[in-house]
């Protein structure tokens, strides 16, 4: 008799955006006549970069002829496109990261996922709340965590980020193993200071704890004063591990680049309590289940940091940043606290109600799609977040809308 991972029946409920895609998939079958506004889920709306396109066209091509054309390609990524990462997005920052230790794959969501794979059953993860859900699910699945008691899982050390301590979570006052940090942060659109994080880095050093931390909006960072990666934190190489995305950067999410930053120097323990290192273990993991990027998405990803991809990035962004701080600026207007919208594409909004409940409000009334705060945790609750992808007539609109239906 073939049995279940039994696990995946501890996953509470649906996975949070395919239950938002269900209300509304039902709600415009009711009303087929309504506009919908979509500032839920976070997917961009605007074209890639021309030097992308540009250079997936011409990668394209180079497959066309028998002299240029590639077939499988490494594993871990070319060594073009880590070159360029490596350069670019760290050292240029004094982050001493070199190309081996970067890992392309085609989502930080799958490599955020996929990393607890490394590690053993029993290790303690500590996770913060409000969470991206895909932290939480993935060691449920893994069988870290107990049954769900009244929303949490036993197994998970919680993290409490409220508006009390600036969302950024205090460090644990018991052993913990694992930890999941993201700044700027996925829901709540917070950023850590230099101060914060070398707080984080230093107690990870003296528990030998092991940080995963998810910079995947860091290019929307304009405080010069924010750190963008771990790495500029002193020690971090050897206690962290560093997800990064194409998808929010360059417009990426139906192209799918992403990559993961392992250093040589980072350990964990066998059993016996010799160290192993923890690039070697993922290496080895990618390159037995991964077969590689496609070549000509490499070439895009790589068109990133060129002299004419640089400056098209930066204004992609800050389309969307214009977009954060006007709705940020209209919430407020209207009585709701808030924050993100200013080094974040994201806006968490203290609803003041049931998250559900003021969902349904925003659909029924206002016809704009949101995403709970419950859906993210226990200290989401009465909360929402609103996503800045969309175009900026979108925005206006829904906030208007916004307006009206809560008057």
């Amino acid at each position: 008799m073939i049995r279940i991972n039994s696990n995946y029946q501890k996953l509470q409920a649906n996975y949070l955006f395919a239950d938002i895609a269900r209300r509304v998939r039902a709600f415009q079958a009711e009303h087929p006549e309504r506009e919908i506004i979509r500032l839920g889920i976070g997917d961009v709306t605007r074209a890639l970069p021309p030097a992308c396109i540009a250079a997936m066209h011409k990668a394209a091509d180079e497959l066309a002829s028998e002299a240029t054309f590639r077939g499988y390609g490494p594993e871990q990524g070319y060594d073009f496109l880590r070159e360029a990462i490596a350069e670019h997005d760290f050292r240029a920052r004094g982050a001493d990261i070199s190309a081996d230790e970067i890992f392309v794959s085609d989502g930080a969501k799958c490599d955020t996922g996929n990393i607890q794979e490394l590690f053993a059953q029993d290790v303690r993860v500590a996770i913060p709340d409000p969470v991206y859900p895909v932290y939480v699910d993935t060691n449920v699945m893994a069988g870290r965590t107990g049954a769900a008691q009244d929303g949490r899982y036993p197994g998970f050390t919680y993290l409490d980020c409220t508006a009390a301590n600036g969302y950024v979570p205090a460090l644990p006052t018991q052993d913990v193993d694992l930890i999941y940090l993201c700044f700027p942060n996925n829901p709540t659109g917070a950023t850590a200071t230099r101060e914060q994080l070398q707080a984080w880095v230093d107690w990870a050093r003296a528990h030998r704890a092991l940080i995963l931390f998810d910079a995947a909006y860091e290019a929307f960072i304009r405080d010069e004063r924010l750190p963008h990666s771990i790495y500029e934190i002193a020690g971090a190489k050897e206690v962290a591990i560093e997800f990064r995305s194409f998808s929010k950067t360059a417009g990426f999410t139906g192209v799918r680049c992403a990559y993961t930053v392992v250093p040589e120097a980072c350990m964990a323990w066998d059993e016996a309590g010799k160290p192993v290192s923890v690039r070697d273990l993922w290496s080895r993991r990618h390159t037995t289940k991964f077969n590689g990027v496609s070549y000509p998405v490499q070439r895009a990803a790589e068109a990133v940091y060129s002299a004419e991809g640089r400056p098209q990035v930066r204004e992609l962004i800050d389309f969307y940043l214009n977009n954060a701080a006007y709705i940020r600026q209209a919430l407020q207007g209207m009585g709701l606290a808030c924050t993100g919208g200013d080094n974040s594409p994201y806006i968490w909004v203290d609803a003041g109600r049931d998250s559900w409940e003021f969902f349904d409000l925003l659909l029924r009334e206002a016809g704009v799609v949101c995403t709970p705060g419950v859906g993210f945790g226990h200290c989401g609750e009465k909360h929402i977040r609103i996503s800045a992808f969309n175009s900026f007539e979108n925005v206006r609109t829904a906030m208007q809308r916004m307006a009206d239906a809560l008057k």
